[in-house]
């Protein structure tokens, strides 16, 4: 890749960048507003990412595209991401209903693993979004990917993950049984945990 390639590339990426700051605030402002509100902090923490040109290539080329910056804009949607971790399932559902309502931000596509656990267990909510982003001489709506789940759902996703690695996704069929059920007892600890806060809110408006 030449240097002009480079910079285009460097470009579009810092696009993406700004379209993460947008939601990144919008996120903390949610939180904050609650926090005030009602004395309570539906996210516990975020994290942000942006794909390495490497990654955008290696996707481009496993969906059998040609490896441009107009190809990564138009069939990547994934290039910036934010992961939301809540301290209950319900908190995943009012961070999204909350994001989903701002004038300004278009859902493109939502897959809810909470209510619909993927195979091997894994549950989380991820959405597209749109955000607008204004530039010196134009305005452009980026997408940006959020994953919103609670801290057991994540816990339990950093480990599969470590897992997957380890095993060059080839997870022996006994390994996979215990990951499932593991996620399982995770579901449960979050009903459990949420059962309890519930109960601890009784006690606070008595």
């Amino acid at each position: 890749m030449d240097q002009s390639s480079m910079r285009e590339w460097g470009k579009m990426l810092l696009t993406y960048k700004f379209a993460l700051d947008e939601v990144s605030t919008k996120l903390n402002i949610l939180n904050e507003e609650l926090h005030f509100i009602q004395n309570y902090n539906p996210i516990e923490h975020m994290k942000t990412r942006i794909k390495s040109p490497e990654s955008i290539r290696d996707k481009l080329i496993r969906k059998g595209l040609a490896v441009t910056i107009d190809n990564a804009v138009n069939h990547i949607r994934d290039i910036s991401g934010i992961r939301v971790i809540c301290s209950f399932s319900t908190d995943i559902y009012r961070m999204y209903e909350m994001i989903s309502k701002q004038q300004d931000v278009t859902v493109l596509e939502v897959k809810d693993y909470v209510a619909n656990p993927k195979p091997n267990g894994y549950q989380s909510l991820h959405l597209i979004i749109l955000v607008p982003v204004f530039l010196t001489d134009r305005m452009e709506q980026v997408p940006v990917e959020i994953q919103i789940r609670t801290i057991a759902m994540d816990f339990w996703a950093s480990l599969e993950h470590k897992i997957y690695y380890k095993f060059n996704a080839q997870v022996p069929h006994e390994i996979g049984l215990q990951l499932k059920d593991t996620a399982d007892l995770i579901n449960s600890l979050d009903k459990r945990m949420f059962a309890l806060n519930e109960e601890v809110q009784k006690y606070r408006s008595e």
